[in-house]
């Protein structure tokens, strides 16, 4: 390493958020960054410590120890290399990771790991900015086709794959621009749509087609595919919203997050909606249930709508401030998280069950709670038991379900492709492939393997790419 002592003489630094009442006025990203001094600083802090268990953690294998010791000492080039070795897409991971690699920093054991993540996107910012991020174009082709149905980062990171082996990659997206939900479901205020777009024009000059407004199944059918293809991946996603089966459900302004998120960010984009079609929060007391990063999502954006109030419960208990004997580092820490959302203004609870949904003539009121506890049955497993006499109402104009996704949608294309699913209801493949059990047809990311984080998507296309690459050249 070009500074070993760096971690015991530079304290860790963060770029930090924009202040809280600018950012709340627009839909801006509140990440702030580093002047080039001060982030070349934080990378000398990687202390050379010999087994490199961020490296373990991060889920594309990223050679961190490597690009760190390349960006302290400002070798941008052999960084961006290093980096893009085995992520297609830094500048997305450097925004939106929970960084499982910080978790499992070294320095993490005394938390004060070093900031990876905001490292590698100061990288791959650096490398757009220095002229470094050009179009790699294959320098033979193999005659080969692949179709990508999906052009979220799953779906992104297949075409990336085939198309650097020098198979044809066209990708097939339903909506009216790519990203799935890294365009529509992560709000703009974490991830600026123009740096898909920007990723998207590289692309398509190395080669890749993206079709869009194109439905397989309904626009276009599978078997014209797998007519046209040599093979075929799925990166679909799992878009089946877990519901909430409780009265009163069917009210009026009880929404799915993703459809409340979506119309936001096609919003922002210039997209115009009636006012009937419009889901908004202004002047609203918001409860948002689910306390995930999609719930986290629906508060920040519930705010800068001008919500009266917004509240989020969570139907697991608080999870401790510190790691537990039972939790030790490097592992995830099963801690508490807040965003930068949590702290614009929100009310957070935990061990909340909904038992209904309360309205007047049809016209959303507000939902009827109770405080829950959670013990061991007498077969080994956590059961939910709701605590007497804490039953209460919580007021609200506007529900938003964040409670997660149960599967990709099995109706229509999937059917039609007779494919197997597993017990979770997500496409099955063959042991230790992507392939699924029909001849051509690969499945990968959360289509394959559950609702999961964008690092995982971007690996598991590139194992998909990888995979159809070796089914190719048999």
């Amino acid at each position: 390493m070009g500074k070993p002592t760096g971690f015991m003489e530079i304290a860790r630094k963060e770029g930090g958020y924009r202040p809280v009442q600018e950012r709340i006025g627009d839909y801006g990203e509140v990440e702030q960054t580093l002047n080039d001094d001060d982030r070349r600083a934080q990378a000398a802090r990687c202390m050379d410590c010999g087994v490199p268990f961020c490296h373990w953690a991060c889920t594309v294998c990223s050679k961190i120890p490597e690009w760190q010791d390349a960006l302290y000492k400002g070798d941008y080039k052999e960084a961006y290399e290093l980096l893009t070795s085995s992520n297609s897409f830094p500048e997305f991971t450097g925004r939106i990771c929970p960084a499982l690699c910080e978790k499992s920093c070294v320095l993490n054991i005394h938390n004060e790991p070093v900031t990876i993540r905001e490292n590698e996107v100061a990288i791959i910012e650096k490398a757009f900015e220095l002229g470094l991020v050009i179009p790699r174009v294959p320098h033979k082709r193999t005659g080969k086709k692949v179709a990508v149905i999906g052009s979220g980062p799953a779906g992104l990171s297949v075409a990336d794959m085939v198309n650097q082996f020098g198979h044809e990659a066209t990708v097939f997206e339903a909506d009216d621009a790519i990203g799935g939900l890294l365009r529509y479901g992560i709000p703009d205020f974490k991830l600026n749509k123009n740096v898909i777009d920007r990723r998207q024009k590289v692309m398509e000059a190395e080669g890749i087609r993206f079709v869009l407004n194109t439905k397989v199944g309904k626009d276009i059918q599978h078997s014209e595919l797998l007519k046209n293809y040599d093979a075929i991946a799925l990166a679909i996603g799992a878009m089946v919203p877990r519901d909430l089966q409780v009265e009163g459900r069917d009210a009026k302004g009880v929404h799915f997050a993703m459809d409340f998120l979506k119309q936001q960010n096609k919003k922002v984009r210039g997209v115009k909606f009636t006012d009937a079609e419009r889901i908004l929060a202004t002047g609203k007391n918001v409860l948002v249930i689910g306390g995930g990063d999609t719930g986290s999502d629906c508060v920040g954006t519930s705010v800068r709508q001008k919500a009266l109030s917004v509240t989020q419960i969570e139907i697991m208990p608080k999870p401790p401030s510190k790691r537990t004997l039972n939790n030790p580092w490097p592992y995830w820490p099963d801690t508490l998280r807040s965003s930068s959302s949590h702290k614009e203004g929100c009310t957070r609870r935990w061990s909340l069950a909904t038992r209904r949904i309360l309205h007047e003539k049809g016209q959303l009121t507000g939902a009827e709670v109770v405080q829950v506890e959670w013990v061991k049955g007498t077969d080994g497993r956590m059961q939910m038991k709701e605590v007497p006499g804490t039953v209460e109402i919580i007021k609200a104009e506007l529900i938003l379900l964040s409670m997660g996704f149960v599967s990709p949608v099995h109706e229509g294309l999937l059917m039609n492709l007779n494919l197997d699913f597993d017990q979770r209801g997500n496409v099955n493949t063959l042991s230790k492939s992507t392939q699924t059990n029909q001849d051509k047809i690969f499945a990968c990311g959360d289509a394959k393997s559950g609702a999961s984080l964008v690092v995982r998507a971007i690996a598991s296309g590139r194992e998909c790419g990888e995979h159809i690459h070796q089914y190719l050249m048999v």
